[in-house]
């Protein structure tokens, strides 16, 4: 009679050699409770088709730009980022975090908030001024590529209630309220003018080197496991109901607060420190 208790067998030399070339599958390592490293074969399907839904809203918005329909690139990049915040959260929910999640969300994360906004300001706004333009733009995809790989590195190493940089999602969100609150208020954003494309590839790299930059950033991961005054609801609600006056606007207006408030905390936790 069949042990069910048994620890999972190691793979036979049978077995590996049955997915030896042209393969389509997954093999990861893992540690069962009893601390015993397995071999598991295959990926856990709704996390990664979450991730996989992001990368394609991602894909989708550099579609878009290309072809000159900046509103629906900003709203893919948008969809992308629910999607991100939501592959995590349905990970630790039903237990299916795994290493091959971490990388594909990772990948995932370049498409839709390094590459998707850069070609989006590229588009939309920095091609006049050519190679500078092009510059400008890969210096934030290069940045989100280095911030992603500095966040895999560091996992289990930092402090989960800080971001150390700002996130890749969060500086996508800075660049497509900009471009949305410009295509609202085109008379003060007009992008024929070279001061104004000059502010928007200043503001691009700014927003890239804060991606690589060693400022806290509070990440909010903890917010949902602790008591918070009843007085913050208020709070909130009054925000919400600033930001629906006009929603470009408001967003584009916390993503800043939000952006400058890592310095603020930065300082507080070095101040901490020193005492």
């Amino acid at each position: 009679m069949t042990n069910i208790n048994k620890p999972e067998r190691e793979i036979s030399s049978k077995e590996e050699s049955a997915f030896d070339g042209i393969t389509f599958e997954v093999e990861e390592e893992e540690h069962t409770h009893e601390g015993q490293k397995v071999k598991r074969r295959g990926i856990y399907l709704w996390p990664n088709l979450i991730t996989t839904l992001a990368l394609l809203s991602g894909f989708y918005s550099i579609i878009a730009s290309m072809n000159g329909d900046y509103t629906q690139a900003v709203y893919a990049i948008f969809i992308a980022a629910l999607f991100d915040g939501l592959d995590g959260r349905v990970a630790r929910a039903i237990g299916a975090q795994s290493p091959f999640g971490e990388q594909f969300d990772s990948l995932s994360d370049l498409l839709a908030f390094g590459v998707a906004p850069a070609i989006l300001m590229y588009s939309w706004s920095l091609h006049d001024l050519g190679r500078i333009g092009l510059a400008a733009c890969f210096v934030y995809t290069a940045c989100a590529a280095f911030r992603l790989a500095r966040f895999n590195v560091q996992i289990g190493v930092v402090d989960k209630r800080y971001f150390i940089g700002v996130a890749s999602p969060l500086a996508a969100v800075m660049i497509i309220s900009l471009v949305l609150v410009a295509r609202d208020f085109p008379a003060v954003f007009d992008l024929r003018e070279t001061g104004i494309q000059i502010i928007n590839a200043v503001v691009i790299v700014a927003v890239g080197l804060l991606m690589i930059s060693n400022i806290k950033y509070y990440s909010f991961k903890t917010v949902d496991r602790k008591r918070v005054p009843f007085a913050v609801l208020p709070i909130i609600v009054f925000i919400l109901a600033a930001v629906t006056y006009n929603i470009p606007v408001g967003i584009l207006v916390i993503s800043i607060i939000y952006a400058l408030s890592g310095f603020v905390t930065t300082f507080l936790a070095r101040k901490q420190t020193a005492a």
